[in-house]
């Protein structure tokens, strides 16, 4: 590993640091583990509120919205594993962007993905909302109740102390959960098919799409339906602490897919036949439960089921928390590595290799993110557009660096020239697709950023510059990542002139049309920008 990968380009006073922390984390963890880490992380929630939330979204043409979302997540995975694969390191995801498009990108995208720990707080408050079954005081309906936010902040000191030990540890207490999170969505498919089985389905109520296919797109994000796919970059956090990344990586992360959607179609298609005819007179849409499956369960007289399902809302989404917490972990110790948040919190623990201060910062985090959301479909429409961001710096860093001189990818992925920039774009169409309800929040909070960024030139790079000879002036690293603040301030605009719950201004499909022709271009301009940043900041051997 060089110096500008340990760094992040030009850091050199902080390296021999970052490396000593970077050395104490353990490579313990091989295919399943993997596996289960990927698995684990994408089943979470979703599955138990994503069915129907897509459903009155789209209608049964929701089938259509998770087979794109598959394709999509795969695209973007192939990017993502390239990375993986040839640059293994601890939160890789926060890092990569940093060394392919400097500071700026670096801290906009770090900042992001800070926020996207809220995430976890979705999955906290989707065991709160079943969980009030038993527990009615701490849910009202919408969010949750002072109880339940006490309980949630207790249930988040829970799963903070589970991740405190070895990594090990954490993945065969993983592997557990994994196998029960797989059996229970099962044993569901099977129980209410077989004994709530409506005919014609596909086609009654308004027809196969009642809403329009344009609903498909706007189900990605507003139903869920993206937040219950992604999860699957879960073990490229964790590609410092693996044996043989090269081998095991790419297996583990697309086995995790392929299972996870398969899945999700199966339930989907379960929802979609066993809701009783007469909860259809107002169409999908009309269709409401605080607990989807299991009310479900129990108006088919499935007690059994019902009990069953009550238990493994603890599980599922506690399972996801679990691994959650631990890649916040990861995520918030790259931040400390980069240097958008204090170095402080880089430390790793000598005896376990846990990076336990970026857990306590998480802890905090998750917490604020339940007190003003609340409600999981609230939390899971602007995370996923968070989630989304990352994946599109991901292309640019993967073309970055195929095409810096020598080239520093594995080559494993082939044809990533025109992958990288096609999943760059559709990428942006479904941070577009979300709608101007959840953008007009999550593109504002990812530019806040811009602050965290000119608080840290005051500190680092203007010694740096003097040390180093190189250029970091407030315009030089402007110009590096003005990019990413262009893209951010376009998608904002089109998604308000759009139709996606927009003014209408620019109708159907033109919009779209114009979200694909700013991708593209903005695609070439970063990664020219990304080669001239690395042609500026010259690697030396650690």
């Amino acid at each position: 590993m060089t110096e500008r990968q340990v760094s992040g380009g030009g850091d050199g006073a902080g390296a021999p640091e970052v490396l000593a922390q970077e050395r104490r984390l353990r490579r313990d963890l091989g295919f399943w583990g993997l596996t289960g880490i990927g698995f684990s992380n994408i089943v979470g929630s979703g599955w138990l509120f994503a069915a129907m939330y897509a459903a009155q979204v789209a209608g049964p043409a929701a089938l259509l919205s998770w087979v794109g979302a598959g394709l999509l997540c795969g695209l973007v995975a192939l990017v993502m594993i390239e990375l993986g694969a040839s640059r293994p390191e601890g939160g890789g995801t926060v890092r990569w962007p940093l060394f392919a498009s400097g500071r700026l990108v670096g801290t906009l995208i770090g900042w992001s993905t800070l926020l996207s720990v809220g995430g976890t707080a979705a999955e906290i408050s989707a065991i709160m909302q079943y969980a009030a079954h038993y527990l009615p005081g701490i849910y009202n309906g919408h969010t949750l109740t002072l109880s339940g936010l006490a309980l949630a902040a207790g249930l988040s000191v829970v799963l903070t102390a589970l991740n405190w030990f070895a990594v090990r540890m954490f993945a065969q207490l993983n592997n557990l959960v994994s196998v029960f999170k797989i059996v229970i969505p099962v044993v569901t498919v099977i129980a209410l098919i077989a004994s709530g089985w409506h005919s014609g389905r596909l086609t009654d109520h308004g027809g196969f799409a009642p809403y329009g296919y344009v609903a498909c797109l706007t189900a990605l994000a507003g139903g869920g339906i993206v937040y219950s796919v992604n999860g699957f970059q879960a073990p490229l956090d964790f590609s410092g602490e693996t044996r043989n990344p090269r081998r095991t990586i790419p297996a583990a992360v697309l086995t995790g897919i392929g299972l996870a959607v398969i899945m999700y179609l199966a339930l989907q298609l379960a929802f979609l036949f066993a809701v009783p005819e007469n909860l259809l007179g107002h169409g999908w849409k009309g269709v409401s439960f605080d607990s989807p499956f299991g009310q479900l369960a129990l108006i088919l007289n499935l007690h059994w089921l019902s009990s069953l399902l009550y238990a493994d809302a603890v599980i599922s989404p506690g399972g996801s928390a679990y691994v959650g917490v631990a890649i916040n972990a990861r995520h918030t110790y790259a931040l400390a590595k980069n240097g958008t948040i204090p170095r402080f919190f880089m430390k790793v623990n000598e005896r376990f290799g846990v990076p336990r201060r970026a857990l306590a910062i998480n802890l905090v985090v998750i917490m604020i993110f339940l007190l003003p959301f609340g409600g999981w479909q609230d939390i899971v429409s602007v995370m996923g557009d968070m989630y989304l961001l990352i994946y599109a710096a991901s292309a640019v860093a993967v073309a970055v660096f195929r095409a810096e001189p020598g080239g520093h990818t594995a080559d494993w992925i082939p044809g990533l020239g025109w992958i990288a920039p096609l999943s760059f774009v559709v990428a942006s169409e479904f941070v577009y697709w979300s709608g101007w309800h959840d953008l007009r929040l999550a593109l504002p909070l990812v530019l806040g950023g811009l602050l965290i960024f000119l608080a840290m030139r005051r500190t680092g790079a203007r010694a740096e510059s003097d040390s180093t000879g190189r250029d970091h002036s407030l315009g030089a690293e402007l110009r590096t990542g003005a990019w990413l603040v262009v893209y951010l301030i376009a998608l904002t605009v089109i998604s308000w002139l759009g139709t996606f719950e927009g003014s209408g201004r620019l109708p159907a499909p033109y919009d779209s049309i114009t979200v694909a022709a700013l991708a593209f271009v903005v695609f070439f301009w970063a990664v020219r920008s990304g080669v001239r940043h690395l042609a500026m900041s010259p690697a030396t051997d650690a």
